[in-house]
């Protein structure tokens, strides 16, 4: 059964209902599939409208869904009102580059007479729609990363039906969503199969809908050991399909003593506020600070201890994710390498999670994989470095990741030192985005955005979940040799 909670009291409120049935899958991608052949056939500008259109439902509905999404979540407000702004804002962005002709990439070659392999037939090389999408949604971000988030903005403008599978932490905010979606795809004129919905908290929902012989492809942010579970069940199908999951990241952050020399109370105090956002519940959130063994370095994390100390987080968005924080956090706490810097675990026992912060020697972080594993929440380790070259030892070790932050490397066009060169090869090496300033909580939508990143932070790392390019996942390269002119015509467009 699936039942709101309010997440500041953890109590039921509403009735609960049940979890999608088998049968209510099959329905559910058989409608899907259904739609396939005429979605994909439909226009840019058709699919464009039909991205404002949904965009325009749910900021129509802004004053009934942001309460709801803060009683399911405790994000709070401004967050929420700020997520569902990024929500609208990339389904129109979507619909800008459907205009472009973003989604029907044509490129067109003459026959060259003669022998090959001078000679040659006419191709043309057009990219088509995979199929129905399977998605799944986050709990995280109950706007951005669900219902209607970037997978399912991204696969319907590709021109692929989409099968939501909501994330049971939100339920009743996703029920909705679902039916202002159903409603808009209707007055589209367009078959009610290019938007389906179903819901569960129970694995088998998921495995049953990633199992349905008509799912072509597959979207998925959330835990490493449920992603690499569902990669594996795509992978073993009669007929494998592509999974695209991002699974979570340690996202390093080095501050090279240049940056902490310039201004290191400020960075102290934007890093905190990195750590404990969202309660620490980001995909981007920096798990691991490394720091040089100097003065300066002392200092930093000195202040950064204080900075985090005096910051309190709200709760966390299930009783899963907590547990899982509060297991990791005890693991660190016994652990025999680390010393502990913040750490308030009778007020966390008792209330909502306080951050947690402690020390490594580099050697030690290296040596011990535990370490690098990720504890989703308001939660870091500072790891101590002598040398460029156990920075890039560390990066090494940690291996895939969405973000690598890099403070103070040198922003002239002078080529800097061979170990600040190392580092930035390095982080370049295992993360899918590199940053030289701020801090990675914060995804920009654009198209050079790529969020994404080596095993283990994602299933595909030449992908992207994030920005405009998250569109190509859901279509085909296809080559078409000596094609009628009728269908040459078409520029790209499925007949």
């Amino acid at each position: 059964m699936l039942q709101s909670i309010d997440a500041r009291t953890g109590q039921p409120y509403g009735e609960p209902w049940p979890e999608s049935t088998p049968a209510q899958i099959d329905a559910a991608v058989a409608q899907a599939a259904t739609a396939a052949d005429a979605f994909a056939a439909t226009s840019a500008a058709e699919r464009a409208a039909l991205l404002r259109a949904l965009a325009d439902a749910v900021q129509a509905a802004r004053a009934e869904l942001v309460p709801l999404a803060d009683r399911e979540t405790g994000l709070g407000l401004p967050r929420l009102e700020g997520e569902l702004d990024r929500t609208t804002f990339q389904l129109r962005g979507f619909a800008d580059v459907l205009e472009a002709g973003g989604a029907h990439p044509f490129l067109d070659e003459d026959t060259v007479a003669g022998a090959p392999p001078a000679g040659r037939p006419r191709m043309t090389r057009v990219r088509i729609p995979l199929g129905p999408v399977a998605m799944f949604s986050a709990s995280n971000f109950p706007f951005a990363f669900s219902v209607l988030g970037g997978d399912t903005a991204s696969a319907l403008a590709a021109g692929c039906p989409v099968v939501v599978k909501a994330h049971p932490a939100h339920p009743g905010l996703s029920r909705q969503v679902a039916a202002i979606a159903s409603k808009v795809v209707a007055a589209q004129g367009l078959p009610e199969g290019v938007f389906r919905f179903v819901e569960g908290g129970s694995i088998e929902v998921g495995v049953h809908l990633v199992q349905a012989p008509a799912i072509a492809a597959a979207a998925f942010t959330g835990s490493f050991k449920g992603g690499v579970a569902l990669a594996k069940i795509a992978g073993e199908r009669p007929r494998p399909i592509p999974f695209y999951g991002e699974l979570g990241s340690i996202n390093p952050l080095v501050a090279l003593p240049a940056a902490l020399e310039k201004d290191s109370a400020s960075l102290a105090q934007s890093l905190a506020g990195s750590i404990c956002l969202g309660s620490g519940q980001f995909c981007t959130s920096p798990g691991v600070i490394v720091v040089w063994k100097d003065a300066g370095g002392d200092a930093f994390v000195a202040d950064l201890a204080a900075k985090l100390q005096a910051l309190a987080p709200h709760a966390m968005l299930t009783g899963g994710i907590r547990g899982a924080f509060d297991r990791g956090i005890a693991a660190w706490r016994g652990h025999g390498q680390l010393t502990v810097l913040v750490d308030d675990a009778e007020a966390s026992a008792a209330g909502t999670p306080r951050p947690f912060l402690a020390e490594v020697q580099a050697g030690d972080f290296i040596a011990d994989h535990r370490l690098h594993e990720e504890v989703f929440g308001s939660a870091a380790l500072v790891v101590r470095v002598g040398s460029a070259d156990e920075v890039v030892a560390l990066l090494k070790a940690i291996g895939g990741t969405l973000t690598a932050t890099l403070w103070g490397v040198p922003a002239g066009v002078e080529l800097p030192d061979e170990g600040t060169l190392g580092i930035v090869r390095a982080a370049t090496q295992v993360a899918g985005r590199v940053l030289f300033s701020g801090v990675p909580t914060g995804v920009a939508v654009t198209a050079a955005q790529h969020h994404g990143g080596p095993y283990p932070s994602t299933t595909a790392p030449f992908t992207t979940s994030v920005g405009y390019a998250a569109m190509e996942r859901f279509l085909r390269p296809l080559a078409l040799q000596d094609a009628p002119g009728w269908l040459v015509a078409r520029e790209g467009v499925p007949v």
